[in-house]
């Protein structure tokens, strides 16, 4: 076991004692990759009822597993939501709290970063403290190097990739990230940087740069392949930036989709980079990010890796808004549900979730718990016994192992967040209930609170709040007990004065 702790095999042991994989008395601890996708909505995978966007790979990954269908992210944006992933709390309990710069003003050549986590034995310090190698790939959105939100604070051993969420609006950055180290990658003045002219821009100008996720998926294959031999397991967080605007997936990508879907060419005039195929460069985006995950199982299957490794595919949060040349009705990107990224409507916070662990997680399962991102950090941590601290997730083993098809006591699900104006959700079985504009001085001032009845509602069409007082009650109840608000951010007025409800 190669420096775990004394009582990791007895906890494995009992876990998976009826697991015939596992009927030897010694047990290996898996590999754990863990892949969060950025602005990945809901029903923009083929497994999800996507019909539009090829994600071949991912589709056979959920085949080869669990696709959990009420799953949700963290927090509906980016920062609070990798917090919550990271520590296992809900963002009401974590210290970044919305999408914040420690400096606004700063220049792309200095920057001061994203509002940093405070490093507090998250889940990549729990895993290495358990025995596990260590490291990440892609956009860590945590804090710049420096700052206690760095990636070796927090337990990364190997990192490559984006600190900083705002270098992440472009896939063509004059850098990225090695261990705290500069990796030069294109010339700042170049086409997707942010010192770009306005006006479009076309394939040709990008011809001779190096696309950052081409960039990051390399490193991590470069990783797995010196690590294959290791006795000692690997944690792997890898974070690809795709589908985050702006749109700029190779142009071969692009022409794989028709040219019919796009009559127009987006020009820039909503933020982002220009694209003269927006609907065909959104989905080629979507398929990039398939083919790296697929490149990434095949490595597994290569190094003969495949059978002792617990992939968990999901994403951040819901999908974006129609900037950039997106146009999500187009692809149907969150079905039926309502809201988008931002919002803690359905939309904004349920997202795909795939697990797959060949003879363990059993295959083709559909599962339809209900579970969020604070789970994650307790659920593997109990794998090899690490201490996960004090979550407010959930331990989710027994449903992954397909030993229940549901918890038999599971806790509310809370999100809270200053962004969009202010506003918190709470899920209680299948009831959720929600309020927005919270932060003093909202235009419009604080709403009234809205109650939704999710098995027969998930598109939130109905609120019932007038019948369902005692739900508020204890949504109300549960935030006055957990909701601490954060350092540098405004408190939300939980409970300001109600009209009617």
């Amino acid at each position: 076991m190669n420096g775990f702790k004394t009582h990791s095999v007895v906890v494995i042991s009992a876990l998976f004692a009826s697991v015939p994989v596992f009927a030897s008395a010694r047990v290996k601890a898996p590999n754990i990759i863990v892949i969060l996708a950025d602005d990945l909505g809901w029903a923009e995978l083929g497994c999800y009822g996507q019909t539009q966007i090829k994600t071949p790979h991912l589709d056979r990954l959920a085949a080869g597993g669990q696709r959990w269908t009420q799953f949700y992210s963290g927090a509906p944006v980016s920062s609070p939501s990798r917090n919550v992933l990271l520590t296992g709390r809900h963002s009401g309990g974590c210290n970044v709290q919305d999408l914040k710069r420690v400096d606004p003003k700063e220049s792309i050549d200095d920057l001061k970063g994203d509002w940093p986590m405070a490093a507090s034995n998250p889940l990549p310090a729990a895993l290495k403290n358990a025995g596990y190698r260590t490291a990440a790939f892609g956009k860590w959105g945590m804090g710049e190097y420096g700052t206690s939100g760095a990636p070796a604070p927090n337990g990364v051993e190997d990192f490559f990739g984006y600190t900083d969420h705002r270098m992440c609006h472009s896939y063509y950055p004059p850098f990225l990230w090695r261990n705290g180290v500069k990796v030069p990658l294109n010339d700042p003045a170049i086409p997707g940087h942010s010192k770009i002219p306005k006006g479009p821009v076309t394939d040709e100008a990008l011809v001779g740069t190096r696309h950052a996720s081409v960039a990051i998926v390399t490193e991590l294959l470069s990783y797995v392949d010196a690590h294959a031999a290791d006795t000692q397991p690997f944690f792997v967080y890898y974070c690809p930036l795709e589908p985050h605007l702006a749109i700029q997936p190779p142009v071969e990508w692009v022409n794989r989709y028709p040219e019919s879907w796009d009559a127009a060419p987006y020009r820039g005039e909503k933020g982002y980079q220009p694209h003269s195929r927006p609907r065909a460069g959104y989905a080629a985006t979507i398929s990039f990010l398939d083919d790296h995950v697929g490149k990434l199982m095949d490595k597994l299957q290569e190094k003969n890796l495949d059978s002792n490794t617990l992939v968990i595919f999901t994403s951040d949060n819901g999908a974006t808004h129609d900037v950039g040349g997106v146009d999500h009705a187009f692809f149907n990107s969150v079905d039926n549900l309502r809201g988008l990224k931002g919002s803690m409507h359905e939309g904004g916070l349920r997202v795909p979730a795939i697990i797959r662990w060949p003879g363990v997680v059993p295959a083709g399962q559909v599962v339809d718990q209900p579970a969020y991102a604070a789970d994650l950090m307790p659920t593997l941590c109990a794998l090899p016994g690490a201490d996960p601290g004090t979550p407010t997730g959930e331990n989710l083993l027994p449903v992954v192992l397909g030993k229940s098809r549901a918890l038999a006591h599971r806790k509310p699900l809370v999100w809270t967040g200053g962004g969009y104006g202010g506003q918190v959700a709470v899920r209680l079985g299948d009831w959720k209930v929600l309020r927005k504009n919270l932060l003093p001085g909202t235009k419009g001032g604080p709403l009234n609170w809205e109650v939704y009845d999710l098995a027969k509602d998930r598109g939130e069409t109905t609120n019932l709040a007038s019948s369902h007082r005692d739900l508020i009650d204890q949504a109300i109840s549960l935030l006055r007990q957990q909701y601490v608000p954060a350092n540098g951010y405004p408190a939300l007025s939980l409970f300001a004065p109600e009209t009617g409800l």
